[in-house]
């Protein structure tokens, strides 16, 4: 393609190459030549025609237990491959520590040993590089597992010096901006991320045996909902019409069920355009399920099994710590209604809690508008007070039940007392980590509800949603009883690895965006 560029093309094009080679550091230089002595001796810096098969964790299992004597030299060559995060050189051989991302092993190169062309290509390795070997496993002097080097070669050569082995990424901030550089140095850092995996991979497979069917839903909604919250706005140019990033799967699982699909969940990716915390991420990842001819009770023992499960399989504990805390997983957990929670939690009689100068009492010592709470209706003024004193002491896994239905636009009401509805949420250390309810399937229930947010999104609310008609043009085609649930799989994560931020348990996180060179804004 460069050939065909025309010579004003070819400047402009040379011009962005130079204004990042010319930040390199003198020891990218030296890699540099040291590239250009691979491509002068014939070799490709950049191999890719030697494939390893065997994993060091393997090696580790054949071989890690058999003593020097018993071990010997293996009569089987094995083929790796891995990068270098050390090198012990003594002129005419060199131990080099390597690692495949499933274990650590250690290479020996010798000069009589190795290929002439493999330790020539050894003597322009640098810290960082990837190589490859092939030859027999024996055990050192000191009981070292090593390979024995027939072959060596490098296979990628590393240009970007990696850093001081032992401090590794020292700024948080280039920790998550470099997480490849964070991985490569910080093996707790990699093992965390893949311990989310490894919950993800369970939780999928828990709903499978339940009979639950997977399924993929619009990102890009012309009405934003399923949530409170503000939403991402794009545009789509060939319709010519403006979008919303989704805040929640729901009314498109809903939909679903309505199309007669009894159980469905979602592994699913949400947008919302709010700040960032060591609790929040503005793109997170949840799970959301929905159960026909269920209730929300069904629901809090299937959560039971689900938190239990994950740490009976994967964590392979009972118990965890977070902190200071140890959080139980075992089931049953603590089940209240938020008055008894507030009455428990702040020391307030059963008359108090349904007293709304107590509780803007209680609320006084906040940081909450004054104003806000001068016209919060009772319901609300409850609702505030659990956010504000009671939360935040939910350290072992609870759901907390009986919200008001001003507060749930999409929950069934409670057919003994319609001012709240059948809804929990499922609080771990202190926090948020499920919401669920019994559905909403009354149509005109529903669109009164669905007025109610419009008037408060027109009145200023940028976390109140608009109408969605068809959604309740869906519900009148007739939604069996239904319960729903959405679990945050990235606090969850945050609980079950001990991680005190999202950060850590997200492999990308949302950054601001960083400025290479001096003239950018």
């Amino acid at each position: 393609m460069s050939d065909n560029l025309t010579e004003s093309g070819k400047i402009m094009k040379d011009k962005y190459v130079r204004r990042w080679t010319e930040l390199f550091s003198e020891q990218m230089d030296v890699r540099l030549e040291k590239r250009q002595k691979l491509e002068a001796m014939g070799s490709n810096p950049y191999k890719n025609n030697l494939k390893p098969s065997t994993l060091f964790s393997e090696l580790n299992s054949l071989y890690a237990d058999k003593t020097k004597e018993e071990l010997g030299v293996t009569e089987k060559k094995y083929k790796v491959a891995g990068r270098v995060l050390m090198v012990r050189d003594f002129g005419k051989a060199a131990f080099l520590t390597v690692d495949d991302g499933s274990a650590v092993f250690q290479f020996y190169v010798k000069k009589d040993v190795t290929t002439e062309q493999g330790f020539a290509e050894y003597k322009l390795l640098d810290y960082g590089d990837i190589v490859y070997s092939e030859g027999p496993v024996f055990k050192t002097g000191k009981g070292e597992l090593s390979i024995e080097c027939h072959e060596f070669a490098i296979l990628t050569k590393s240009i970007r010096p990696l850093p001081e082995k032992f401090h590794g990424l020292a700024d948080q901030e280039l920790k998550y901006r470099m997480r490849y550089v964070d991985m490569i140095m910080d093996k707790e850092a990699r093992e965390k991320l893949r311990t989310r995996s490894q919950i993800t991979r369970y939780i999928r497979e828990f709903f499978y045996g339940k009979d639950f069917l997977e399924v993929e839903t619009p990102m890009m909604h012309s009405v934003a909902g399923g949530a409170a919250a503000k939403p991402f706005a794009t545009h789509h140019n060939a319709l010519n019409m403006e979008l919303s990033l989704r805040i929640a799967p729901e009314l498109h699982l809903k939909r679903l069920i309505v199309g007669g699909y009894p159980r469905v969940f979602e592994m699913n990716r949400c947008f919302r355009n709010e700040g960032l915390s060591v609790k929040h991420n503005p793109e997170f990842t949840t799970i959301e399920f929905y159960q026909a001819y269920a209730t929300y009770d069904d629901l809090m023992s299937l959560t039971e099994d689900l938190i239990s499960g994950l740490g009976r399989d994967v964590i392979k504990k009972e118990s965890i710590m977070f902190g200071e805390n140890e959080i139980s997983l075992k089931a049953p957990f603590a089940r209240m209604t938020m008055r008894e929670a507030v009455m428990k939690h702040t020391n307030s009689t059963a008359e108090q809690v349904v007293d709304r100068n107590h509780l803007l009492g209680l609320l006084k010592d906040t940081d909450l508008d004054p104003k806000k709470l001068a016209k919060a209706s009772h319901h609300k003024l409850l609702v505030f007070a659990f956010e504000e004193k009671v939360e935040s002491k939910l350290i072992q896994p609870t759901f907390i039940t009986e919200y008001p239905t001003e507060i749930s636009p999409l929950s069934r009401r409670n057919d003994e007392n319609p001012e709240y509805v059948d809804r929990f949420e499922f609080f771990m250390n202190g926090w948020e980590i499920g919401n669920a309810f019994s559905e909403l399937n009354n149509p005109t229930d529903q669109l009164d509800r669905f007025a109610d947010q419009a008037m408060a999104k027109d009145a200023g609310d940028d976390e109140a949603t608009d109408v969605d008609y068809d959604f309740v043009r869906a519900l009148e085609y007739g939604m069996p009883p239904t319960a729903g649930q959405g679990i945050g799989i990235d606090r969850l994560c945050m609980i079950l690895t001990n991680s005190s931020t999202i950060r850590d348990v997200i492999l990308f996180p949302l950054l601001k965006k960083e400025h290479f060179f001096s003239e950018e804004e």
